[in-house]
């Protein structure tokens, strides 16, 4: 293979993974965003319950105020029972009493349901202090990973860099200007293999006669379609299947 053929298809290998080892880097922050950010969501899903156990508990506090209060009114009530002269304000009284105490059932059945509810915001604030600890050190732990990843990934990187800079630095300039114009005007590879006289990269079919000269690669040369530079890698060679038409069959 001609010399500024291997080596212009090795500085697209090493360019092709400068930009994955600079994606893997690049995409770091927003991984541990992200991490960061679940942390954050359970801590204040956390802080929520405890402040929604503590209103709750408030609530129950003054529903039992209320019907402290009420209590002591129907008490009073019941005391001027004795003191009223007509039929009609003694009914009168009762059914005041009698509505009162419905207000006592009520305010009674709704601290019922708050401390049901109380006792599912317990029970889901004791899970989640149970894993908080946990959920810190899973995170943290994963970040560290991703920073020590991230650093190998710069070493990677700085390591290609500098075999790139060798194997630029050997091409022909003509070829190096040629590899770096297709890269800047051309979306995809700038160096394409040939496969069954087509071009990879457009999957236009060539002329036979050009197909034969990039099948030696004995020069750089370029597709008519697409002007990407083109190289041809010979098949494998497939092993015949054992018994297959032809072998020697001894019986």
């Amino acid at each position: 293979m001609h010399a500024d053929l291997k080596a212009v298809i090795e500085l697209q290998q090493l360019d092709q993974q400068v930009a994955e080892f600079t994606a893997q880097i690049e995409a770091l922050p927003k991984q541990i965003a992200a991490l960061q950010s679940q942390l954050d969501a359970f801590i204040h899903a956390h802080e929520e319950r405890k402040k929604r156990l503590a209103a709750n508990l408030k609530e129950r506090k003054d529903l039992e105020g209320d019907i402290k209060a009420v209590q002591e009114k129907i008490t009073r009530h019941k005391d001027q029972l004795y003191q009223v002269k007509t039929n009609d304000q003694y009914k009168a009284m009762l059914k005041e009493i009698e509505g009162e105490e419905g207000n006592i059932r009520q305010a009674e059945d709704q601290i019922l349901e708050k401390m049901i509810e109380a006792e599912e915001i317990q029970k889901l604030v004791n899970e989640a202090a149970a894993r908080l600890e946990g959920e810190k050190a899973r995170v943290a732990a994963e970040i560290k990973r991703l920073e020590n990843e991230r650093n190998q990934d710069v070493e990677e990187r700085t390591r290609v860099e500098t075999r790139r800079v060798e194997v630029a630095t050997a091409l022909s300039s003509p070829v190096r200007a040629l590899y770096d114009r297709i890269r800047t005007y051309r979306p995809g590879p700038a160096v394409a293999e040939v496969r069954g006289g087509l071009c990879t990269a457009c999957n236009v079919l060539l002329r036979p006669q050009v197909y034969n000269e990039i099948r030696s690669n004995d020069a750089v040369l370029t597709c008519e379609n697409c002007s990407r530079i083109v190289y041809y890698v010979e098949p494998p060679v497939e092993e015949p299947a054992e018994g297959a038409v032809g072998d020697r069959v001894t019986l």
